[in-house]
């Protein structure tokens, strides 16, 4: 690929114009200027990046009053919960949306709907098994974190009821999928902000017991999130039903197409995979730092927890990444798909870049919205100081690997981050186990997967 593809007049050109789709925002997609559509589609997924950032947090400031075994009880069980939130809206979610945009891009509007009604169907069947795995070896992996006494007993309750939510985030967050894939961010950012202020008024409610409510414990976490965003979910199910929806759910006389189904998983499967190496790796990490103390536990998951504040980030720009470069490769205008991708990447880069830089800075202001406990802060501290300035790097693979949705094509991504879970967690463990370096060590080796995860997806998307 030649350096002048990123150059402005290569960017606005495109190739023999395909036969022009009926949808006015479709027509954005392929035609209008790269950088400005990208920034007006990101724009609405900042509302995304608030409504996570509020459902991390607030969840941490909640359960927090419970007690230092109850909060670290929650945050055995949270990357699971994560995981979960995840796929659904980047791994399996993503390729729902790649999908429907390729679909549409090609002027193919009746698959589009067949594919938005499959991926409902999909939505629920990911909701079982979810939660069926959640119920079945958390218990195992929560203990293998560390989890005794009280610590086990929160996260019992709190992953019991979470589990039971799986069905409200899965339906949610395909279904938001299907929306974005059509261009339309909007509506589905305004849906999940609306869900996420819901459960920050339902969930301490639930938590501490409010009026002829019953105090819950962590479990009222759990149960705050199943209640709220399956509101969300029934906003969107009635939106995708309506008649002025580009793509409809049209579950009259449509045969089940196996075809459909394998149209999600070639992108979805790998991006599950992903999506598990991400949490996996803090599940490790969580577990390393267990056994070097309750603090220290504590420590690194709030650090961590920032992570789960810079994925939203890179999914804010990355799903209208998905959207731009799955319509433009589906009309076949390869020159522009590669140039918003590096456009796209370079973005997210210079946004991840900025928060890992000023709260490496400035880590009290994160850390102490948690813990006082001057351990944990101690621990929280280093971690941020030393991985927060590689953040960067991590937005520029997370926002290739977005690029490479749209494409359709995630295998290479996915490897580079399973490369990264290995320098991370192994690193890590090394570190840790047979160098005896403590925390510093651990968290160098975090910092040195960041650099390799932006290092090979860069290499991958030169070579496509």
């Amino acid at each position: 690929m030649s350096n002048g593809i990123v150059s402005t007049p290569a960017v606005g050109a495109s190739a023999a114009a395909p036969q022009a789709p009926a949808a006015a925002r479709t027509r954005m997609l392929l035609e209008a200027p790269v950088l400005p559509t990208l920034l007006r589609l990101s724009a609405p997924n900042v509302l995304n990046l608030a409504a996570i950032a509020g459902l991390i947090t607030f969840d941490g400031l909640f359960v927090g009053r419970l007690g230092a075994d109850a909060l670290a009880g929650v945050s055995l069980v949270f990357p699971f919960v994560m995981f979960t939130q995840h796929t659904a809206a980047s791994g399996m979610g993503g390729a729902v949306s790649s999908a429907i945009a390729r679909a549409l891009g090609a002027g193919a509007r009746e698959r589009a709907n067949a594919l938005a009604t499959h991926a409902f169907a999909l939505a629920l069947g990911m909701a079982v098994v979810f939660s069926g795995l959640m119920l079945s070896l958390g218990p195992l992996v929560y203990r293998w974190m560390g989890g005794r006494g009280p610590v086990l007993e929160a996260a019992l309750a709190y992953s019991a009821a979470a589990s039971a939510g799986t069905v409200s985030i899965c339906v949610l967050n395909i279904l938001a999928n299907v929306v974005r894939g059509t261009g339309n961010m909007a509506f589905p950012a305004a849906v999940l902000v609306g869900s996420v202020l819901a459960h920050v008024v339902v969930s301490p409610a639930l938590i501490f017991g409010w009026g002829p409510v019953p105090a819950l414990g962590p479990a009222g976490a759990g149960w705050g999130l199943a209640a709220s965003f399956g509101i969300g979910s029934v906003v969107l199910f009635a939106h995708l039903r309506g008649r002025d929806a580009i793509v409809k759910l049209t579950f009259e006389g449509l045969p089940r197409r196996s075809d459909l189904y394998r149209e999600f998983f070639r992108v979805g499967v790998p991006g599950m995979i992903n999506v598990a190496i991400n949490n996996l790796t803090v599940i490790v990490l969580t577990g390393v730092a267990g056994h070097l103390g309750r603090q220290a536990a504590i420590g690194y998951a709030m650090g961590a927890r920032l992570e789960y504040i810079i994925i939203p980030l890179a999914f804010g720009f990355g799903t209208a990444l998905v959207a731009m470069v799955g319509t433009n490769w589906g009309a076949k205008q390869l020159r522009r798909a590669r140039a918003i991708a590096w456009i796209g990447a370079a973005t997210v880069a210079a946004a991840c870049g900025a928060v890992g830089i000023f709260f490496a800075l400035f880590p009290a202001l994160w850390i102490g919205l948690f813990s006082h406990d001057a351990e944990a802060m101690r621990v929280g501290t280093l971690y941020l100081r030393i991985a927060g300035p590689t953040y960067a790097l991590s937005g520029l693979g997370m926002a290739i690997y977005f690029a490479m949705q749209g494409v359709g094509s995630v295998v290479p991504a996915v490897l580079a981050n399973a490369g990264r879970l290995v320098v991370s967690a192994g690193g890590a463990l090394a570190a840790v186990a047979w160098l005896d370096a403590g925390p510093p060590g651990a968290f160098g080796a975090i910092a040195c997967g960041f650099a390799f995860y932006g290092a090979v997806n860069a290499y991958v998307l030169s070579r496509r």
